[in-house]
């Protein structure tokens, strides 16, 4: 069998987690206290302020003023400029727009190196379960995140699905990159360039009267929002590698959790909001992820999208069908109707019996002859499923990949 580019899995998984990391998300619901200490986050300590009601005022007021003196495709221009972590950064810059990527390109105090390395072990003999848990536990659900969904549908990058997910994709795959935060990595450029692209959406997406009509806040994209974007990619993440058995050592875990703070430090993300441990991404998830999730019209739409592009993958090798499958055994049965996604009779009972025997087969822990009869006729689809890891590969390294600022909502709502 084929060995897997271990640039197509990861970036091809990184694609669906990736929309929802690059887009607004869901914040707990309305009514509900924001009850999650600061205690238990990187920082240790802070004001304890509900992230519902705080922004990322710095950058925001940033890019109002870019996009009032319409310096955003000047700007944009000049950031493709800027791909390596460690490069100067261009010099056509803006000077406000200069001193503030300084400053947001910066690693954080409690950086740690030696955990870095142990992630990229990690990723390296991961990277096959990354891209199938990125796009289907991570990408499916973000189009059951209502405010995530109606903000992906209306922003500029709504109105072309394949551009946006070979965009977003650069996430998901620069961190699992062996120097994603070293100088010659692009990990930092990447953060950096999603805050702006934040920004962008939190000052474009209020004038968009059809987002307005249906959006339940004023502003998109609040801490709580990134906080529920995060844990819809690390935290389910490795819930489900729990879930399926998937021997991890302790520091690995670590690492894995590490690389992802990080990343949520580089997205703009106050550390008195970034869990320390994983027993503290469960809790903050279970308050703000969980409640919230439910369907709407604009991610019923994504979701077929996404699965309609998956099956296009390597000449359609996997089916809308399979993938179907595999979103209903990742997700269950509520969501998957929640998307109209039709029960299949052959793949449904495919994946709830066969799937975890697989993985077993896979980590040495179960031979193939004494699996379950369904595995042995399955094995190839999964093996493929896992080879592709989701909806859309990049391509190699052919075209640039530039995540710019938006100056404009969608032009077709």
């Amino acid at each position: 069998m084929e060995k897997p580019s271990r640039r197509n899995v990861l970036v091809a998984g990184g694609t669906l987690g990736a929309v929802g990391a690059l887009s607004a998300a869901v914040p707990a619901q309305a009514n509900a206290l924001w009850t999650w200490s600061p205690q238990g986050s990187v920082a240790g300590t802070g004001a304890g302020a509900d992230p519902r009601t705080v922004w990322d005022r710095e950058a925001d007021e940033l890019v109002a003023a870019l996009l009032a003196r319409g310096d955003v495709p000047k700007v944009n221009a000049e950031l493709r400029k800027w791909t390596k972590n460690g490069q100067p950064l261009p010099s056509g810059l803006p000077a406000d727009l200069r001193g503030f990527m300084e400053k947001a390109r910066r690693l954080p105090s409690w950086a740690d190196q030696g955990k870095l390395a142990t992630a990229v072990h990690f990723n390296e003999k991961r990277g096959l379960y990354l891209g199938v848990t990125y796009g289907f536990a991570s990408g499916m659900m973000s189009t059951v995140i209502p405010r995530e969904a109606r903000a992906v549908y209306y922003s500029k990058g709504g109105a072309d699905m394949r551009d946006r997910i070979t965009k977003t994709a650069k996430l998901g795959y620069d961190i699992g990159t062996s120097n994603a935060f070293k100088p010659d990595g692009e990990m930092v450029v990447t953060c950096v360039k999603t805050r702006l692209a934040h920004a962008g959406v939190r000052n474009l997406l209020p004038k968009s009267a059809h987002w307005s009509k249906v959006a339940d806040e004023k502003v998109p994209i609040s801490q709580a929002d990134l906080m529920v974007t995060w844990h819809s990619l690390p935290t389910t993440v490795m819930q489900n590698l729990v879930k399926w058995k998937v021997p991890i050592p302790a520091a690995e875990s670590d690492a894995f959790l590490h690389s992802w703070q990080l990343t949520a430090h580089l997205l703009g993300i106050r550390d008195e909001y970034i869990p320390v441990s994983w027993a503290e991404a469960d809790a903050q998830a279970a308050q703000v992820l969980g409640p919230i999730l439910a369907p709407t019209p604009e991610g019923v739409k994504l979701a077929d999208m996404l699965l309609n592009l998956g099956a296009t993958i390597d000449g359609g090798l996997l089916s809308k069908p399979i993938l179907g499958s595999l979103t209903r055994y990742v997700l269950g049965d509520e969501i998957a109707g929640w998307l109209k996604i039709r029960r299949d009779p052959l793949w449904d009972p495919i994946f709830q019996h066969a799937w975890e025997p697989f993985i077993a087969v896979r980590e040495g822990l179960l031979s193939l002859e004494k699996a379950p009869g369904a595995l042995q006729k399955a094995y190839w689809a999964f093996d493929e499923i896992l080879r592709l890891g989701a909806l859309l590969v990049l391509s190699e390294g052919n075209l640039p990949i530039s995540i710019e600022i938006p100056h404009t909502n969608n032009p077709n709502y």
